[in-house]
């Protein structure tokens, strides 16, 4: 790794704040590579076709993600352009919000039913099988929530949210941080291969992408690695299981507590919403005027470009932010552990989706 430059702390998130000017070179970083992406996407097709070639049509989503590992794990990322690169979840949140155009709401209430009911299933899978797994490999009690959470809910926020209430240790959330990032890495590889493997429709699969991947980021990536269609699944099913975090991490809370090994929980209902992902609710509101045609036909394509240019950003920073590293030195339990826990509840959940695609034509 290059002098002058680090790897990305894998606990730190954008939070807006006054001194803008220090986020541009970090903005102006992610959207060369995002366009790098995009450019090599669209230079590989022309070139098929002017010499008559069939090559795998890959996209932009897994050129960006590429690009951003490379950089990340051969010069490393300077500093300068550490806290714009950090704006990455930033815009994936905005552009989950502008993609909330492209949804009627009835079909938000429909497929967000059975994201549901599959979520609540998921959760109590996961939960039970994760914390299973962690005791059998001996690994610490909280430890073992830390990678339930993050598996069962979504990933590295869910981690984070949950290590302040129940008092969890820093280098417990940085193992399970460390090997959640490490299996959503591989997650955008396999799953594309596995849904045309098993020649799953784009609903299904997004279903599927949405429920078992854990990080947001790499669930929306691996929907749309698939196809467009099966990223606007994923990214609906996940933000249904987004907005279970407020009340999964209260549980933990109030369990450790009664253990006496976190604080007491004041005011649940306010705890409930500091918890709450607010991007969800944003969402809804722009599917809702897409609903009541607030929006001409030119206004929700104009949203849905934003939406893709935002997404450009973050699959970019998604790939910056993987150093395979520091991944490397967390160690081999915790990361064993979460890798036979992701395969089981990815089998599982899959089950469930063919079983659901089968019952409601998905």
């Amino acid at each position: 790794m290059a002098e002058g430059s680090i790897a990305l702390p894998q606990v730190q998130t954008f939070r807006p704040g006054p001194k803008f000017v220090q986020l541009i070179p970090g903005v102006l970083l992610l959207a060369a590579i995002g366009y790098l992406g995009k450019f090599v996407e669209q230079s590989v097709a022309v070139y098929a076709k002017a010499h008559h070639l069939h090559l795998p049509n890959i996209e932009y989503v897994l050129w960006a993600i590429v690009f951003g590992m490379v950089v990340s794990n051969t010069i490393g990322v300077p500093r300068v352009f550490l806290p714009g690169v950090l704006t990455y979840e930033f815009w994936l949140k905005a552009g989950i919000v502008l993609l909330g155009a492209r949804f009627l709401l009835g079909d938000v209430v429909k497929l967000g039913g059975i994201s549901l009911a599959l979520v609540v299933l998921e959760l109590a899978v996961a939960f039970t099988f994760m914390t299973m797994l962690g005791r059998w490999f001996g690994l610490k009690p909280k430890l073992t929530s830390l990678l339930a959470v993050g598996s069962a809910v979504c990933g590295v926020s869910a981690i984070i949210a949950t290590k302040g209430a129940i008092d969890a240790d820093d280098e417990d959330s940085s193992y399970a941080i460390a090997a959640i990032l490490a299996l959503g890495a591989i997650a955008l590889f396999t799953f594309p291969l596995i849904g045309h493997w098993l020649h799953l429709g784009d609903r299904a699969y997004g279903l599927w992408a949405g429920l078992a991947v854990d990080n947001t980021a790499e669930a929306t990536a691996a929907g749309a690695l698939y196809s467009d269609a099966a990223g606007k699944i994923a990214v609906l099913a996940k933000t249904t299981r987004n907005a279970m975090i407020g009340f999964v991490v209260l549980g933990y809370a109030l369990y450790w507590a009664r253990k006496g090994q976190a604080q007491q929980v004041e005011g649940k209902a306010a705890f409930l919403w500091q918890k709450f992902p607010k991007f969800v609710l944003g969402f809804l509101l722009i599917s809702l005027l897409a609903t009541a045609g607030v929006f001409s036909k030119p206004q929700i394509g104009s949203l849905a470009n934003l939406s893709r240019w935002a997404f450009l950003l973050t699959f970019a920073g998604v790939g910056l932010r993987t150093n395979l590293k520091e991944l490397k030195l967390q160690g081999l339990r915790p990361f064993a552990v979460g890798a036979i826990g992701e395969a089981v509840i990815a089998v599982l959940t899959l089950g469930m989706v063919l079983v659901a695609a089968k019952l409601f034509h998905l």
